[in-house]
């Protein structure tokens, strides 16, 4: 998983800088909350509790 991340970070710096768009460079971050929200989603408890459940953890 780690090498795809990689991959969609290269991807879009080099298509930044070809396409001179600035907003490529939050294509990265927008895959790793996907990312999160999917693997949230995988717990079978409900979206919330599983939310609350992470951040109370101590």
């Amino acid at each position: 998983m780690l090498y795809v991340f990689l991959l969609i970070t290269v991807l879009s710096i080099f298509f930044a800088f070809k396409m001179k768009k600035p907003l490529m460079l939050s294509v990265p971050f927008a895959a790793i909350l996907v990312y999160f929200v999917v693997q949230i989603a995988m717990v079978p408890l409900g979206f919330f509790e599983t939310v609350r459940f992470i951040f109370d953890l101590r």
